[in-house]
């Protein structure tokens, strides 16, 4: 985003635009690729600047407080709140309104994608719009302790938790149905899981009660990610290097097939992609320094290779995820992210198509 068009933004938190701040911010916004994603025209743009600019002043004094206390930043961004966060919080609500019943909506990323990150602030947002969102992660669906420790002992394989098989699907799906039957007077009970129980290895914790949802934002590294055709590992890259490699993606792809049901329930799939996969690793050391450098404990390097290699041997990014920039058909947006975690682009996988199927 130029200065000047910072300039003009921060201005509209305090004041109406001008004619000439609102001719400017069309130009800026018929000229962005990213606000085609978004169903930006020549004949539409003047609401939609109209529209964006009055959820900008009413939004802004909410979230920047909230981006300091819960997300330890200085301040909001002003510019991700205009490109981003809130044309996508105007199209869920858009979706939902016209689908006239519970949105599910699938937001899939890696590790240091921002799926957490941008779920808090959609959350924000559509409730401000007065609409209810329940958050939901794929780990909190993990099977509990005692189950994944019998998992382990018959499978040493699965090691950690987090790859297909380490999941209640079941469960998934009952509350996700659950959600989607309730009424305004009979709250859901969603599941919440605690990575600290048992020195790590976490557990169920106690569930959170959930009433009258419009919105479920399903976040994870793997939601709405599909089987591909086995022959595909004889060729794998690294670090799918031995027979051993070759044959664990192979199960772990056949295991896959069970979340399909799970995926049926999404209405909408956002899909948060590294300009490069291997951003992932980088991203991780850097929490992890983070951490250390806060007196936290925190994994070496080394550790960190180790643990991000395993699940690029289970699920690869450029087998299981790449694919899905070009499938139309069950996703709709592709948010490509930088190294420094901002998104580079925003479009739908058929580039031509319009943002509404």
């Amino acid at each position: 985003m130029t200065p000047e068009l910072h300039s003009i933004l921060s201005a509209c938190l305090v004041k109406q635009l001008t004619p000439e701040a609102q001719h400017l911010l069309e130009i800026a916004l018929l000229a962005d690729k990213r606000s085609k994603a978004f169903g930006v025209t020549s004949e539409n743009v003047s609401l939609l600047v109209a529209q964006r600019s009055h959820f900008l002043r009413s939004v802004y004094p909410m979230l920047n407080p909230f981006c300091r206390t819960a997300l330890g930043w200085n301040d909001c961004s002003i510019g991700l709140l205009w490109d981003l966060w809130l044309p996508m919080a105007i199209q869920l609500a858009d979706w939902r309104r016209t689908l006239g019943r519970l949105l599910i909506v699938g937001i899939l990323g890696g590790q240091g994608t921002g799926k957490t990150t941008l779920t808090m602030i959609l959350r924000q947002i559509l409730n401000h719009m007065e609409m209810q969102v329940c958050c939901l992660s794929i780990d909190d669906l993990y099977k509990t302790y005692a189950d994944r420790l019998q998992l382990q002992q018959v499978d040493p394989r699965f090691r950690w938790r987090g790859p297909p098989g380490t999941h209640d699907i079941e469960l998934g799906m009952t509350v996700l149905q659950q959600l989607r039957h309730a009424d305004a007077e009979h709250p859901v009970a969603i599941p919440r899981f605690d990575k600290s129980a048992w020195d790590g290895m976490g557990d169920r914790t106690q569930a959170e009660l959930v009433t009258g949802a419009d919105i479920v934002l399903f976040e994870g590294w793997f939601v709405g990610v599909r089987p591909i055709d086995p022959i595909a590992f004889d060729t794998a890259p690294p670090p799918i290097l031995t027979e051993d490699d070759r044959t664990f993606a192979r199960d772990i792809n056949t295991r896959l097939q069970d979340y399909l049901p799970l995926w049926d329930e999404l209405d909408r799939l956002i899909v948060l992609y590294p300009t490069d996969y291997c951003l992932s690793q980088h991203w991780r050391q850097q929490a992890e320094q983070q951490m250390i450098a806060s007196g936290k404990s925190g994994m070496t390097n080394a550790e960190i290779n180790e643990f991000v290699e395993y699940f690029w041997r289970s699920l690869h990014p450029e087998l299981f995820i790449t694919p899905l920039l070009h499938d139309s058909q069950h996703v709709d947006f592709i948010i490509e992210i930088n190294p420094d975690h901002c998104p580079s682009a925003i479009y739908c996988p058929d580039r031509h198509q319009s943002v509404s199927r």
